[in-house]
């Protein structure tokens, strides 16, 4: 597997720190809210990710944590009044449901930053005790003049960041740069420590919770969103550096944008809650189906911008359509047969379907593979004496490369009354007793078998 490590900007081959095992965390959500469909992409794309190197048997540590302090959180609560964990374990269990719904396997663990508040105060004390981080009238802020290579994964240097950083100047702050640990706050929940009321600043909890789960410093594989690259992912390596002397993984992996159509001025926008154009991934997949919206996430190369526009859910429905009727022509002419579920593959197509992936999580190479697995199936269905052994052989290709991309369609499974429906269709058809024959067919195509 080749992955584009966006820390170098060169595209690397991933090479376990354990052999035979992958240690993966991708930042989670925040949760104040439902998941959008920019939330569901790095669902989509790391969960692929997961099932390309686990189908290809290596062990998958997949980690991902939810956000459940934050000021939104808060005003939420108040706005609702209701407690933070109310509100939090709402939306926890939409983010859950919405996984299930993309056919996205839970992560292996998801921690929260509630559950996790002990590592957390720990990790801090300790920038502190090292004297790369300092506190100010209860206030904690990381010293980012303590990390030399701060801006190596955004690639940029001090200089420029300083430029910008002087329009948001907090005089408590050494440095503009600097960003909060932890802040003193008598509103919403709280935890005690030695300089503060509180609760902590963003970018610690994923640094603290990697140690906490992983049991090291170093990972192999840390993703999430191209929003996330700077300043949160910045900060991440920056803390991590001055603890660990490492930058936290070996790879790391940023999804693209979203950007949504705007029919009136025919122009694609990038989704903004600002804009108002946002879309909730819940509403999608109730109105087009999980299989439609994955599709989508994964047509475009993921660290592509990915649009979205009436046209792009048809384009999918449509190619869904003609990869479910291969799929159930099949299995229905196998069944009719009387021909057993092969467990063997085809050896080119599966090899080409692993080829693109192991390039940099290339999704459009892979489904073109998908459609050329369909025509070859298509193709041997139409011959006068069917091969049950070569469609057997593409239909579990096929289904092999459909579980990898997460794409799910319900088996047709005959009984034998559908068999000898079917088989008085074939008679009806070919004694020209059409009246009769449609009958059959209607009963058939009830059932999905033509």
């Amino acid at each position: 597997m080749k992955l584009y490590n966006s820390l170098t900007q060169k595209i690397e081959t991933l090479e376990p720190i354990v052999p035979g095992e992958v240690s993966m965390y991708v930042c989670g959500p925040t949760v104040y809210n439902y998941p959008h469909v920019g939330n569901a992409r790095p669902i989509v794309v790391f969960d692929t990710l997961k099932k390309a190197l686990e189908i290809q048997g290596l062990k998958v540590k997949y980690v991902s944590n939810y956000t459940d302090v934050d000021d939104k959180i808060i005003h939420a609560a108040i706005e609702n009044n209701v407690s933070e964990k109310e509100i939090t374990d709402t939306y926890i269990k939409a983010y859950a449901q919405t996984r299930s719904d993309l056919h996205a396997d839970q992560p292996d663990v998801t921690p929260r930053v509630t559950e996790t508040m002990d590592q957390v105060i720990a990790f801090i004390q300790k920038l502190i005790d090292d004297g790369d981080a300092y506190q100010v009238d209860g206030d904690v802020y990381f010293r980012v003049s303590a990390d030399s290579k701060y801006g190596e994964l955004s690639h940029q240097n001090m200089q420029d960041l300083m430029v910008g950083a002087r329009i948001d100047e907090n005089d408590k702050k050494e440095n503009p740069l600097d960003f909060t640990l932890w802040k003193a706050t008598d509103e919403g929940i709280q935890w005690d420590t030695p300089w503060s009321k509180g609760r902590p600043g963003w970018h610690t909890e994923c640094v603290a919770m990697i140690q906490d789960v992983f049991k090291k410093p170093l990972i192999d594989i840390h993703g999430g969103g191209l929003d996330l690259k700077f300043p949160h992912h910045e900060n991440e390596i920056a803390q991590c550096e001055c603890i660990n002397h490492t930058h936290l993984a070996n790879i790391w992996v940023h999804n693209g944008m979203i950007n949504i159509k705007d029919d009136k001025a025919s122009k694609f926008e990038k989704m903004s809650k600002s804009i108002g154009n946002v879309q909730w991934a819940k509403d999608l997949i109730a109105e087009y189906g999980g299989n439609t919206i994955r599709w989508i996430l994964i047509s475009t190369h993921y660290r592509a911008p990915l649009n979205l526009s009436n046209e792009s859910f048809a384009s999918a429905q449509k190619e869904l359509g003609r990869i479910e009727t291969a799929y159930h022509q099949a299995q229905v002419k196998l069944q009719l047969e009387g021909a057993k579920t092969s467990d063997e593959v085809d050896t080119t197509l599966w090899q080409s379907f692993l080829d693109a992936l192991n390039d940099d999580l290339n999704t459009p190479n892979a489904i073109s593979t998908v459609f050329e697995a369909v025509k070859q199936l298509n193709q041997s269905l139409r011959t006068r004496q069917i091969d049950t052994a070569k469609v057997g052989s593409l239909l579990h290709t096929l289904e092999k490369m459909l579980y990898v991309l997460g794409i799910v369609f319900e088996p047709v499974v005959l009984t034998e009354e559908d068999k000898e429906t079917y088989q008085a269709w074939r008679e009806a058809v070919q004694a020209k007793q059409f009246d009769v024959a449609d009958t059959y067919r209607a009963k058939l195509q009830a059932k999905g078998i033509l």
